[in-house]
Parts: structure tokens; C-alpha cells; sequence
């Protein structure tokens, strides 16, 4: 099953987390379930028992951290901010680099675990790879009344 390589999947899933209150069990089983390939991994069992130990005693904000770190090793928190009601968080990959200079994907929300998790499904969309062949593909879209024109001066 390819993750959040379906588009209606990564629109539902941001529609999800942006009208979400609060973080349950099950919404986290479920976002998990959708967006993470290496969870559960029987290569790394103690990051995933801290991760489902986190789930079970609900602590939101560091599943979500401990998700991020274990599931895009390459990107870290650049910015946890609030302001006027709302958290901001910003993931980075080079988080060294003067914030013009980066490409960090950001996102926010009155709550600090779901705005991680909106920068987490937003960093997992943009690292996923994509599907592409190594010969561009000529669009299938052409109309009925489309016909090609010379437009050579044989003057």
C-alpha cells in the first residue's frame, strides 16, 4: 500500500488533523496506520515501545516528538512557537541554515501535539518518494478539436 501517495488520503488526513480538539488513541493508531513505514519495527523495538508506552499514557506532545524523530531521522524541530492562541512548529532538515535559506515545512494549531503532528504528515508528504519513471510522459488530455498547426515560414 503506497503511503500518502493518494491525494484524497493527504487532503483527509490534513482536513483530519486541522479540525481535530484534542488527540485520542485511536486518531494517533490511525494516523500512524496511514502515514508510517517503519512502525512498528522489530529492528528498533525500544523506540517503538517508547512511542506505544507515550500512546498509552497519553502524552500527545512526546509521542508526537518521538514519532517525528523515529519515523524522519533527517528532520528536526526548528521552531516551537505560541502565539495569540496557537501553536506553531517547524520541521527543518538543516536547521543550521538561516531560516531564508531553508526549506522547513511549518504548521499550527490551538494544540501543540497536533500542530507537530500537521508538520509531521506535511514533512512525511514532501519526503515520500515519488513515483516518477525517468521519461517524462506526454499528457492523454488532448481535445477533439485540437489540431496541429505549421507554423514554419517556407517564404
Amino acid at each position: 500500500m503506497p503511503l500518502l501517495s493518494d491525494l484524497e488520503t493527504r487532503t483527509e488526513l490534513s482536513d483530519r488533523l486541522r479540525d481535530a480538539y484534542v488527540v485520542t488513541t485511536d486518531f494517533l493508531s490511525d494516523l500512524i496506520k496511514q502515514t508510517c513505514r517503519r512502525f512498528p519495527s522489530s529492528g528498533q523495538s525500544s523506540k517503538t515501545a517508547r512511542i506505544e508506552r507515550l500512546i498509552q499514557s497519553q502524552a500527545w506532545t512526546d509521542a508526537a516528538l518521538a514519532l517525528v524523530d523515529f519515523e524522519l531521522p533527517q528532520w528536526q524541530i526548528r521552531r516551537i512557537a505560541y502565539d495569540e492562541g496557537e501553536w506553531y512548529c517547524a520541521l527543518s532538515r538543516q536547521r543550521e541554515l538561516p531560516e531564508w535559506l531553508d526549506r522547513s515545512v511549518e504548521a499550527r494549531h490551538a494544540d501543540l501535539a497536533l500542530a507537530i503532528l500537521s508538520a509531521f504528515v506535511e514533512a512525511r508528504r514532501i519526503s515520500a518518494p515519488l513515483n516518477r519513471t525517468s521519461v517524462p510522459t506526454v499528457p492523454q488530455d488532448a481535445r477533439a478539436l485540437y489540431e496541429p498547426v505549421c507554423g514554419d515560414n517556407f517564404a
